[in-house]
């Protein structure tokens, strides 16, 4: 579905529009105007105000684990590649050549050098521009003054984060409080055992707030994960500046769902406590005390999301005989929840285009909403 016409300007309109929505007390609060998800104008403001300034999520570190070993990712308008060099450190480097500026890489994989498919100008794993066929005619050329600008690239919590901020403050400041809040789980030693790349006709903020409230589970997932939640249990505390979050205490529907006898780190309810963790802007993460699966996300014009989706098991699942069959059946249920979201997601991106389209009050359990509501308002309406 095509962006609505709008005028160049109207990103700050829609944006202002937003902050007024969001000024009213969580009591009252209602969803967000529809405008916020139509406009190709407030999403030229969104990356500028938010995905350019702002740390981004890009895959898991372990994935990187060889010298070589890089994964694609592109900010805006910006391809990078991160990936890790020959003393085994992860860089962040401009994935556009600096000769007529062909993107470099695709994907991810494992490269000696990184080539130019272009005209094999080639680069080494920390940039500096190794060879440049038949350049050596040219009197002015000089091999050594090309090196790919670097970017900015931070791990935390075996994640991969980066930005074109040079002043930003680091990832692990910004979210040391998410840090306390989830460490008897031990994240950083989740093993991601799946990656798939996909893209949604739906707008990238759709998916975000459908990740991050679960009013919808027993409806959307009725089929799935639905029945074994419990709403009445669910736990929705107000968000931080930089990420939201809210607990589901269940009875999982996979033994995986809960903790392994083996895991020692979580106790009582904790071992049955599952964390849904929504650091902004785009990096959505179900934490369970047996497996994770994540989301990251990536707009694609108005009406497409580019969406990065893997997972994984806990270390005492992996190292767990029955490994591969927990892998596998995890997989399996994923998909079909998948696939209820993106039907739902995608019929909401196609409500809020109806002329009498109107954004209604939120539940006590979209409390994360409101607060992802303001962060982006807070950040849109102050350009």
């Amino acid at each position: 579905m095509a962006a609505l016409a709008t005028s160049p300007d109207a990103g700050p309109e829609i944006a202002r529009e937003l902050l007024a929505n969001c000024e009213r007390p969580f009591d009252d609060a209602r969803a967000m105007p529809p405008r916020v998800y139509t406009s190709d104008a407030f999403l030229a403001l969104e990356q500028r105000e938010i995905f350019h300034k702002q740390w981004l999520c890009v895959g898991r570190a372990s994935t990187l684990s060889n010298p070589g070993d890089y994964l694609s990712a592109q900010i805006d308008g910006q391809p990078i590649v991160v990936l890790r060099n020959e003393q085994g450190e992860l860089r962040g480097l401009s994935n556009v050549c600096l000769h007529r500026m062909s993107v470099l890489l695709e994907g991810r994989g494992n490269v000696r050098r990184i080539v130019c498919p272009y005209h094999a100008w080639n680069y080494t794993l920390d940039g500096a521009l190794a060879g440049a066929p038949m350049m050596e005619r040219q009197a002015s050329f000089c091999k050594e003054s090309y090196r790919l600008p670097s970017i900015r690239c931070e791990t935390w919590q075996g994640w991969i984060y980066v930005t074109l901020d040079p002043d930003l403050p680091s990832v692990a400041t910004q979210l040391e409080e998410l840090t306390q809040l989830i460490e008897p789980y031990g994240m950083s030693d989740y093993v991601e055992t799946f990656y798939e790349e996909h893209v949604w006709d739906t707008n990238w903020k759709i998916l975000a707030e459908n990740f991050m409230e679960s009013y919808h589970l027993p409806m959307l997932h009725r089929a799935t994960v639905g029945p074994h939640s419990r709403l009445e249990e669910m736990e929705c505390p107000p968000g931080r500046a930089a990420f939201n979050y809210h607990w589901i205490t269940k009875e999982a529907s996979l033994p995986i769902g809960n903790a392994h006898p083996g895991n020692t780190r979580l106790q009582g309810h904790w071992r049955r406590t599952t964390a849904l963790l929504a650091i902004y802007p785009t990096h959505l993460v179900t934490l369970t005390p047996g497996y994770f699966w994540y989301l990251v996300l990536q707009p694609r014009g108005v009406g497409k999301v580019h969406i990065q989706f893997g997972g994984g098991l806990s270390p005492e699942f992996i190292d767990d005989p029955k490994a591969a069959d927990y892998m596998a059946t995890l997989k399996t249920l994923l998909d079909e929840v998948n696939a209820e979201d993106r039907r739902g997601v995608e019929a909401v991106f196609r409500g809020v285009h109806a002329p009498l389209a109107r954004p209604g009050n939120l539940s006590h359990l979209e409390r994360p909403n409101y607060d992802f509501a303001r962060y982006l308002a807070q950040r849109t309406a102050s350009s």
